[in-house]
């Protein structure tokens, strides 16, 4: 069977954009991921599966229930199962080191082959169990879809739901399933197929517009080493091992000091000021622009974020963020809150003048007494 070898991160040709995006996404989860925007062959399945040779180590739980050491850290030892609970207490480990692996959902899925459904294997021996689904794979992994605008709105809505709780609970009959979904969420798409909901396109962190090439050389470069790798793609990535493997220490590296980086005042408010002057309402606007220049700084290997941090990924994070209807709607709805207002205040001055009135003959009828 012929193996196939993904072209090397390293060696794509220009779209600085889209890989920087990338590279921070891996670092750090909580940006949101990454939504890549642009024309047909512009490299951006070749760059998400190029991926391959920088994707980290993480902590997988050995326990078919996903129990980690962080769980009874929160909870206690009823926090995991019993068997968990008891290799804790001899000093076991409940985790082991594994690589993030990319996993990619097919666009022809269906809604159940993503958030799991009945087995049907174990219904014909009479048995009832939940299957899981492609979600449920993808945790702590790299979720990658391609055309992500043409998946069916049910999915799209489940799997974005999943990434912004870290869990999801699958229903059939009387089972029920919780799994956990914290996966790093990569979509791809060309806009000449159609748009995304807004409210899809609000929770993807990072927003990368991909243009083809513009210099004639980085074109050629980029031909020349398309068919090198097409004819001997070993060659072409040994060619770049030993900066990939550099790069992926350094992205580890990146991704375990991540926890120590904070952000100076400074950048704090040039960041806030930033997406005010925007108009920008969604206070996802603020969780990725942070995060991504947390991502940023500590890829640079500081633990202090500056504003050169901010405005570096303030495109990617910024980007398709404002809408004009939005904009219309709240401005119309001001007016009416402003006619509201002023009719309260019409109505509020004669009934003032009304009690200033019976207060003084009030008064006054006291006096003559």
């Amino acid at each position: 069977m012929a193996e196939h070898l993904p072209f090397p991160f390293l060696g794509i040709v220009g779209q600085q954009e889209m890989k920087l995006a990338l590279i921070l996404s891996l670092i750090n989860p909580n940006i949101g991921g990454s939504l890549l925007i642009g024309p047909r062959g512009t490299g951006k399945t070749t760059a998400v599966r190029s991926l391959g040779d920088l994707l980290p180590d993480v902590e997988r739980s050995r326990c078919d229930y996903g129990c980690l050491p962080e769980d009874i850290e929160a909870g206690g030892m009823d926090a995991v199962c019993p068997d968990c609970a008891k290799h804790y207490a001899e000093g076991q480990p409940l985790t082991y080191a594994d690589r993030v692996r990319l996993i990619e959902l097919p666009l022809n899925s269906q809604l159940e082959d993503v958030i799991g459904g009945l087995d049907e294997r174990a219904s014909m021996q009479q048995r009832m169990r939940i299957e899981r689904g492609i979600m449920s794979r993808a945790d702590q992994n790299l979720l990658y879809i391609d055309e992500v605008n043409l998946l069916e709105d049910s999915i799209v809505d489940a799997i974005l739901d999943a990434a912004a709780q870290g869990t999801y609970t699958v229903h059939r009959g009387p089972l029920a399933a919780t799994y956990r979904a914290r996966f790093i969420l990569i979509g791809s798409m060309n806009p000449e197929e159609g748009r995304l909901r807004p409210q899809i396109l609000d929770r993807f962190g990072l927003r990368v517009s991909i243009r083809g090439l513009d210099n004639k050389q980085d074109r050629l470069e980029a031909y020349n080493r398309s068919i090198a790798h097409r004819h001997n793609p070993r060659v072409v990535i040994a060619e770049h091992a030993a900066a990939t493997n550099l790069a992926l220490a350094e992205l580890q590296a990146a991704r375990d000091g991540l926890k120590n980086v904070t952000i100076k005042p400074q950048a704090e408010r040039f960041a806030l000021s930033l997406i005010e002057d925007l108009g920008i309402h969604s206070l996802r606007a603020e969780l990725t622009l942070f995060e991504a220049a947390r991502a940023h700084s500590i890829a640079d290997g500081r633990l202090k974020v500056e504003i050169d941090d901010v405005q570096r990924v303030a495109p990617m994070a910024l980007r398709m963020r404002r809408s004009s209807f939005i904009d219309e709607y709240l401005s119309l709805q001001s007016g009416e809150d402003e006619e509201i207002q002023a009719i309260l205040r019409k109505l509020r001055t004669p009934r003032k003048k009304a009690q200033a009135v019976s207060k003084g003959s009030s008064k006054s009828g006291k006096k003559s007494r």
